[in-house]
Parts: structure tokens; C-alpha cells; sequence
């Protein structure tokens, strides 16, 4: 294992390779730190070191695989649910320990490309008024929060790497003073300015001068990086002024950064962009990313997103062929993503034919929080529980569990993970369970556990009539609540609980209600021939609470249905992936080839809001059927 001593000797060893001179704190580890020669001073602020080696690495758990199923390959794309600092971490030890390489065996990251919130105190949200991200930090706190990752990504990045960071005015002079720092001004290369004029909206209504254009910072790791030039092509019978053939391949690329050049150079519309368009607050196109990848990675090379939003970085690198990772704490992003990745065009714009994306994995990246946990008293811990999934909190006991209150009809269990010095809730507590309460339990049961205490993916466990419901409490939530000032005590209830979730709580599950029919369907002229297995979606209805959104029908809140036909238990495997507009056409079936019910299959439905229901069928649930 990896201690903190030894990344502290790794990052000296790096710094003379890079061209800095030794910091005074580490050629005497006893002297006080001296100050730069000019710095940004702020509250908060803590040592580079300190951040290196004391933040948390969250463990990275794969949760999905795509395009994986029998290829052997040595590398897959990585897509993190998560808070990206810890996830950073967790790519920095993969780099000490060989398993983050390009495809030339150079390790790091080749390109970091970052889009992070600007500090306008604002929430965001898609055109399904889903909440997307808070960006509500300002002041110190925002750059502190900024400086940290950035940090963590200097030493990701490989020894010839380079790293843009997109702001706009409001902020980027702090954050320009902060890389200065970080870096070094000798690896600051250029300020882009990228004119987003018509973009920018509400021009006639605007008081002031029209905010035209943002900021991108430009730095490397080293004087030594890669920057491919990329050329506009000199018009036919171009010639000098003194008459003479034009030198060179063209005039240089990276003079023109404006939103009208990049569409120029394809000579198509300039609103091409909202071909792209996913729906996601503050998307950036994909021209834009292609300029920046094309020039600072080589194929193979491996690009880094750590706000990946919409995935606009993430399908580029794709079609660019570079391998990617991507990082986000919201689900409504991963699921924008997931889907964006799977409906992929070759050509930048979204445009041409269909491109099946290389494999790549969707990681958890979770604490154990349990340490966290124990600093919450139970019986407040317990309060919130019930309130944050709107449960009645009245006590009673069946058979010989003592059970914890109701939701709707169903009977409601906080799951106790002090217990035995830390319990996990797996198949083995719901068999206890069940036994326990003598087959008494209403049909529906609700059990409340923290998310990194479940063992087991889907979301319902059946037990004869009764099917045990797992209502999962993120990290993020966790965190939030381990955070406060316990001592003084709390009165919750369901409005505080539910304004804390608003609050922190962007990976928040809000389980759809899913109610189907499994069949097997004989087909006409076999007889006793199944020739299809057939998923009859009765109700779907979102339970997302979405603010001026207008009362959804059932079934409008259907995005897709992903499908793996051979769940190992561990990991979903996509074998297939079923869209909203086709279901509805087959009169709201999902059709399966019939070879498919040879194992476990998994099934996860999705809402437009990024909330998932995932369920466990075998072949025996399929039940013959002639309609």
C-alpha cells in the first residue's frame, strides 16, 4: 500500500525532472514554509502536500460494463459516478501502480480538459427542469475547491501532458494566479479566448456590454508537450503578396478560437450545434473539444474530464480515438452521458453514421463511510431515515422483528449498520429477516440502509409473496449530515429531510414505480415454439420531484430499458438497450430473443430524470402467453 510518506518522496523525485527548483519546506523538512515570491492568500487554504496526501481516495467499484462481453482488451474507458477529488485520488494511485498508462505505456493522463462550475451561485437544470448541479460555492471557498483538484490533476498528468481549464471573467484572473501556482508561469502557454457571442442570449435585454466570450487556461506539466499544429487550408489560387506561392500547409489553426471559425472550417451553419444538444445545462459542442484533443493528445493518448456534464469531452475522445475518462456527481449527468454514448455518430457535430464506442466500465466511486456514520447518533440517523423516503415513523413489531414504521401500506426497516461493528445489508439479512417475521411482512417491505452498505445491486429481493425494497441513502448525503454539529441536537422531518437531499444529494436515487408482465410468446405456424420473450410494461411512473415540471402520464417518464441476459451478480453487462419511442411503438414490449433466458437476466429501467430501477428475472418468471 501506498503511504502518504512515500507519494510526498514520489513528488520531490518529479520536480527536479520538471524544471522547478526544490521548495525550501521539503530541502528542510524542519523550516517553516517560505512564502512565494507572490501568492494568493485566502482563508482556507491548505498545504499542496497536505492535499496530496491526506485526501481520501474513494474506492472505484464497477457497477456497469459496455461493449465488454467477450473481448479481451487491455484497456477499458472509464466513466466515474462521484465526488472528483476522491476519484482523482484513486486515478493517482492507479497511476503509481502501472494501471493508468496510454497506449504507448507512458503513464498518466495525457489531456486534462475541465469545465467546472464559474461561481454564479446558481442551481442548473436540464429542459426537463431536472436539477443537473449546485454551483454554489463563492469566494475562497470556490477557489480553494478548484485549487484542490486542480492539485490532484498536475500530478496525474503524464510528464508531457497538458491541462485547459474553462472559466469565464468572473473568476478566471483567481484561478489564473492559482495554476501560476500550481504549475508555474514557465508551463503557462496561452490564454484562449473562445467568443460564444451567440451563445450568450437576452442580448437586447442586457443593461451592460454583452458577455461575448470565455476564458480557457492553457498549461502543461513541462516544457516538454505535445501541441499538434493544425492548419486551415489556404483558399484555391491563394498567393503571397509578392506574388509568390504560399509556405506551409495553411494559415494556423489556433489563431482563429471562435465558435465561427470552428464551423466555418466545415462549412456548415453555425447553429450546428444544437444537433448536439442533450439537454444538459452549460453543454459545450463538440468542435471544441475536437480543436483541443486533436492538438494536445495523439490516438491512444488518454483524455480526462473531471466535470464531464453533458460527455461532449468524452464523445469526442471517442471518435478521436483516444481512450477517456470521464467523472461526475450527478446521475442525471450519467445517465446523459450513457445514453449519449450509446446512440454515438462518428462525425464531430452528431453527425453521420452510427459508431459502437469502444468498452468501457461505469465505476461507484464510494467511501466507507462507516466511520462517518458513527459519528451520527442512531436515533437522529434513524429520524432522518425515515423522513428523507417519506416513511411514518411508528414503531411495531412482526413476528419477532421490531420494525421501524410504514410507507403506504408497506412495513419499513432502518437497517442497524453499527451492528457488530459494522454490518453489511446482503441476501443473508433479508433470508434472516424473512425467517424472523414468520412470513408475516406485508407484500412490499422498505429497508433504509446507507448505499456502500449494500452488497447486491438490484433493488427489490423477493421472498415468497413478499419482495424486500432497498431504498438506498448516498454518500453524498452522509457526508453531509456526518458534517453537522450533532451535539445540539435535531428535529427532523420530512420537509428538512427532503431540502437537505435537494441540497447535496445529486446521485439521490428516486425509485420509479415498475409494474410488468413476463411472458413467453409461441409463435404462429410453431407450435409449443417460444419465439419470444416479451416484457408487457404495464406502469411506469417516475417518483422524481421535479420543480415546475408539469404532472407527467404513465409511462412519459420512460427513457429506456438496458438489458443484461447473463448477470454474474457482481456487474451489469449491457447485452442490450431498448428506447422509449421504439417500446411504445410495440404497444409498450419490450421483445427479447428467446436464447436470452438461459441465465439471470437484469434488468434496469430508466427515467428521463436519470433515476433507475434495476430487477433480477429468471427464466421461471416468464409465463406462457398466446395475446
Amino acid at each position: 500500500m501506498t503511504t502518504p510518506n512515500t507519494r510526498r518522496r514520489r513528488h520531490i523525485a518529479e520536480i527536479p525532472g520538471q524544471g522547478a527548483d526544490l521548495p525550501a519546506e521539503q530541502e528542510n523538512p524542519l523550516s517553516t514554509p517560505e512564502r512565494r515570491e507572490y501568492e494568493l492568500v485566502y482563508a482556507g487554504k491548505q498545504r499542496e502536500e497536505d492535499i496530496l496526501t491526506q485526501t481520501v481516495a474513494a474506492a472505484l467499484q464497477p457497477v456497469k460494463t459496455f461493449f465488454t462481453r467477450g473481448r479481451n482488451v487491455d484497456w477499458c474507458n472509464m466513466l466515474i459516478l462521484g465526488d472528483n477529488l476522491q476519484a482523482m485520488q484513486s486515478l493517482l494511485r492507479w497511476k503509481e501502480t502501472g494501471r493508468l498508462a496510454n497506449a504507448d505505456h507512458s503513464p498518466g493522463v495525457r489531456l486534462i480538459y475541465i469545465d467546472p462550475p464559474f461561481a454564479t451561485r446558481q442551481e442548473y437544470r436540464n429542459t426537463q427542469e431536472e436539477r443537473a448541479y449546485r454551483d454554489w460555492l463563492s469566494g475562497a471557498g470556490y477557489i480553494e475547491f478548484l485549487r484542490q483538484r486542480l492539485v490532484l490533476a498536475k500530478h496525474l498528468l503524464a510528464n508531457n501532458g497538458s491541462i485547459y481549464v474553462h472559466l469565464d471573467a468572473n473568476k478566471s484572473h483567481y484561478i489564473k494566479v492559482i495554476m501560476d501556482e500550481i504549475f508555474g508561469e514557465s508551463c503557462f502557454q496561452r490564454e484562449i479566448i473562445w467568443r460564444i457571442g451567440w451563445l450568450s442570449g437576452f442580448k437586447t435585454q442586457a443593461r451592460n456590454w454583452i458577455r461575448n466570450h470565455d476564458v480557457i487556461l492553457f498549461y502543461t506539466k513541462s516544457a516538454n508537450f505535445i501541441f499538434n499544429k493544425l492548419y486551415i487550408p489556404y483558399p484555391e489560387g491563394y498567393t503571397r503578396r509578392d506574388g509568390s506561392p504560399p509556405k506551409g500547409a495553411g494559415y494556423p489553426l489556433e489563431d482563429t478560437w471562435n465558435c465561427y471559425e470552428i464551423d466555418r472550417l466545415d462549412s456548415i451553419q453555425i447553429m450546428s450545434y444544437s444537433g448536439e444538444k442533450t439537454g444538459f445545462p452549460t453543454q459545450k459542442n463538440e468542435k471544441l473539444l475536437a480543436r483541443i484533443i486533436r492538438a494536445s493528445s495523439n490516438p491512444g493518448d488518454i483524455v480526462l474530464d473531471a466535470f464531464a456534464g453533458s460527455g461532449t469531452t468524452l464523445a469526442v475522445a471517442e471518435k478521436l480515438g483516444r481512450r477517456w475518462i470521464g467523472i461526475d456527481c450527478g446521475k442525471l449527468a450519467i445517465y446523459t452521458i450513457q445514453k449519449r454514448l450509446l446512440t454515438l455518430k462518428k462525425e464531430i457535430g452528431n453527425r453521420g453514421d452510427p459508431l459502437t464506442p469502444n468498452p468501457f466500465i461505469l465505476y461507484n466511486a464510494s467511501l466507507d463511510d462507516l466511520s462517518r456514520l458513527e459519528r451520527l447518533p442512531w436515533e437522529e440517523w434513524r429520524c432522518f431515515a425515515l423522513h428523507l423516503f417519506q416513511c411514518r415513523d411508528e414503531p411495531h413489531v412482526v413476528g419477532r422483528m421490531q420494525m421501524d414504521g410504514y410507507l403506504g401500506a408497506g412495513d419499513v426497516l432502518v437497517f442497524n449498520h453499527l451492528r457488530d461493528g459494522g454490518a453489511v445489508l446482503d441476501h443473508g439479512f433479508i433470508d434472516a429477516l424473512h425467517e424472523q417475521s414468520g412470513g408475516r411482512l406485508s407484500a412490499r417491505v422498505f429497508i433504509i440502509a446507507p448505499a456502500t452498505r449494500v452488497t447486491f445491486m438490484e433493488d427489490y429481493s423477493a421472498r415468497g409473496q413478499t419482495r424486500y425494497y432497498i431504498l438506498r441513502v448516498p454518500g453524498s448525503i452522509i457526508n453531509e449530515l456526518a458534517n453537522l454539529d450533532w451535539q445540539a441536537g435535531r428535529s427532523w422531518n420530512a420537509k428538512k429531510a427532503r431540502r437537505m437531499a435537494e441540497a447535496v444529494g445529486y446521485d439521490f436515487i428516486h425509485l420509479p414505480e415498475v409494474q410488468c408482465e413476463y411472458l413467453i410468446r409461441t409463435g404462429e405456424g410453431e407450435p409449443g415454439g417460444a419465439t419470444a420473450a416479451v416484457i408487457r410494461i404495464q406502469t411506469f411512473q417516475s417518483k422524481a420531484t421535479v420543480k415546475g415540471a408539469a404532472p407527467k402520464g404513465n409511462r412519459e417518464t420512460l427513457a429506456m430499458v438496458m438489458v443484461d441476459y447473463d448477470y454474474n451478480g457482481r456487474t451489469f453487462t449491457l447485452d442490450a438497450v431498448f428506447y422509449a419511442d421504439k417500446i411504445k411503438k410495440e404497444g409498450w414490449e419490450v421483445r427479447l430473443p428467446p436464447a436470452s433466458l438461459s441465465g439471470r437476466l437484469m434488468l434496469i429501467y430508466v427515467d428521463i430524470y436519470g433515476n433507475e430501477y434495476r430487477e433480477i428475472k429468471k427464466p421461471g418468471d416468464f409465463q406462457p402467453s398466446d395475446r
